[in-house]
């Protein structure tokens, strides 16, 4: 194998790496791409093997990142009523990119991020998108689940579910930002209840629906309920 200059790299190897993974982060990962997976694969061995580990894994890094403060930029116009679903859209592209991109780079992950870091490159990547996406709009997230939860069929049950499960996996500890909304999508993640809590869970429910009340939020759809009364 000739030797691979730092110059290679910068010239051919990496340009054609970042046009590969620009499309799986962008495009569907299922969609036809004018760079195999093989290829992929072959450059990405090609610079593990010439010593460009650290120097591949950093560009990689530093790609991502930068994509996913576009989204988090994106995701600060999108008004609240899209926002649930343009957030479920943007964490499903990316995990679904990540199903192509960390098989293609599993030669450093490998022998560079597993061995010398001693991590894996799902968990960071996945870590990249909790820190320049998730985090930042956490707390406008949140308070629009709990509006929604409290209103069946606002948003689609199936996105719901989606986003309270991505957040779940993304940081666990953010369970205690909801509790009841995340153990009404995520099972035994509670301890067990006992009877003398359920004055206790009843105050905080009815505290909940007081916070959303004077936050703006409404307590379920007034209308309709006074529609079916009526009707009744």
């Amino acid at each position: 194998m000739n030797a691979m200059t730092e110059e290679d790299y910068r010239t051919t190897y990496w340009p054609n790496l970042e046009k590969a993974i620009d499309h799986l982060l962008i495009q569907n990962p299922t969609d036809h791409i004018s760079i195999s997976y093989e290829q992929i694969y072959s450059y990405v061995y090609k610079c593990v093997c010439q010593q460009h580990s650290e120097l591949l894994y950093k560009d990689l890094m530093l790609k991502i990142t930068t994509h996913l403060q576009q989204v988090s930029s994106d995701l600060q116009i999108v008004p609240p009523g899209n926002f649930i679903e343009y957030f479920n859209i943007a964490l499903t592209q990316y995990t679904d990119a990540l199903q192509c991109i960390v098989p293609v780079f599993i030669y450093m992950n490998k022998f560079y991020i597993e061995t010398k870091l001693n991590r894996h490159l799902r968990e960071d990547l996945m870590k990249l998108f909790t820190d320049h996406v998730a985090e930042k709009h956490v707390n406008t997230l949140i308070p629009l689940l709990l509006e929604a939860h409290s209103m069946p069929f606002q948003v689609r049950p199936s996105t719901m579910a989606s986003v309270v499960k991505g957040l779940y996996t993304l940081r666990p500890d953010w369970v205690h930002l909801a509790p009841a909304l995340f153990s009404g999508f995520i099972p035994q993640i509670n301890p067990p209840t006992v009877e003398s809590q359920l004055s206790d869970y009843a105050a905080h429910d009815q505290k909940l629906q007081m916070e959303l009340s004077l936050n703006g939020f409404p307590r379920g759809d007034q209308s309709r309920k006074r529609a079916s009364e009526e009707s009744a």
